[in-house]
């Protein structure tokens, strides 16, 4: 075999390796803070889904109580990356932090189990830099093995 074909199946099998692994995020839904499910839940996102998706609410009690206490709510969750870009774009004019308003944020994060903090500081890489990854990955191996 020589050495281009060699170098052809490895990105063959580094791409296949990335397409078969599981994203994650955590998932909670409306919990009053992120604190206990929305620390320790995480799911194994269905395919097609890749990115996390956290809502950030500050508010009162869903019903109407006279004087209630304002509070954080938080949900998160798994999501496809145009939908949790839409659903940021959406809440942007409402994403206030005002505290005697209710408001409502939301961020998205790229990465496996990214959105543990609510406001992440997970890279968002893009397909160019892993394809240049592998290429100087193919470039070493091939320089190593076809000496």
């Amino acid at each position: 075999m020589d050495c281009s074909m060699l170098l052809y199946f490895l990105l063959l099998f580094i791409g296949l390796l990335s397409e078969c692994s599981a994203h994650e995020c955590y998932v909670c839904s409306n919990q009053t803070g992120n604190t206990d499910k929305c620390l320790n839940t995480v799911k194994i996102c269905e395919q097609g889904e890749d990115a996390c998706l956290t809502e950030i609410r500050w508010g009162s009690t869903p019903y109407f109580s006279l004087g209630a206490q304002k509070q954080f709510y938080v949900s998160k969750r798994c999501a496809k990356k145009e939908i949790c870009q839409r659903i940021r774009t959406k809440h942007m004019p409402y994403c206030t932090h005002i505290w005697y308003e209710d408001w409502t944020c939301s961020a998205c994060c790229l990465g496996d189990r990214c959105n543990y903090y609510l406001i992440s500081a997970a890279p968002s890489i893009s397909s160019s830099r892993v394809l240049a990854v592998v290429a100087v990955v193919g470039m070493i191996v091939r320089n190593i093995l076809c000496r």
